[in-house]
């Protein structure tokens, strides 16, 4: 092996002489800095370094457009949601105060009810049957609901007396009255 290398090294060393090399000149540092297009090296022009910040540019403006459309959004939707505020606050005092007014109503339809209920059972049966069937079967129901069980069972007796369909309508009134609820107050006391 070590006979192999040194035939190498002595067949190379014959066959390529030095005068047979070619002379490469040697590079000066001020010809570096004239080749070329005469410029440093800092002063290099890259066109896709030129399309590159093009390209940045219109996304820093499209950025800035969308900034400026959200920002836009922002403040509209800050408007629209102090209007709903605004909005459902009316909508929650109208809800007060029409609870308020349907509580009184149902105060005042109870007070009336009960005051009818009075009314009839102070009559006369007959008188009593006469005025429950010139009235709807749904105030019937009410008033008789209210009355006294007792009188409200000698109204209706002496209405289903009254003939026969008179005595049909008592039992759907009767009907009606076992499938009414209590009025709410009754129900809390």
């Amino acid at each position: 092996m070590f006979i192999g290398g040194l035939l190498f090294f002595g067949t190379t060393a014959a066959l390529l002489k030095p005068s047979q090399l070619p002379v490469l000149p040697i590079a000066d540092a001020n010809d570096a800095i004239h080749a070329g297009n005469n410029e440093p090296s800092w002063k290099f022009h890259n066109p896709e370094m030129d399309q590159w910040i093009q390209e940045i540019k219109h996304e820093k403006d499209a950025l800035s457009l969308r900034e400026q459309q959200l920002n836009e959004l922002e403040t509209r939707l800050n408007a629209e949601r102090q209007e709903l505020s605004v909005v459902t606050q009316s909508v929650a005092q109208m809800q007060a105060d029409f609870d308020k007014n349907v509580v009184r109503l149902n105060a005042q339809d109870t007070d009336n009810l009960k005051r009818q209920a009075k009314l009839i059972s102070s009559m006369t049966p007959e008188g009593a049957a006469a005025t429950l069937t010139e009235m709807s079967d749904d105030d019937v129901v009410r008033i008789l609901f209210t009355m006294k069980a007792d009188d409200a069972s000698i109204a209706l007796d002496t209405l289903s007396k009254s003939g026969k369909a008179q005595a049909k309508r008592a039992a759907t009134i009767i009907e009606r009255m076992r499938r009414t609820l209590p009025p709410i107050a009754a129900q809390n006391k």
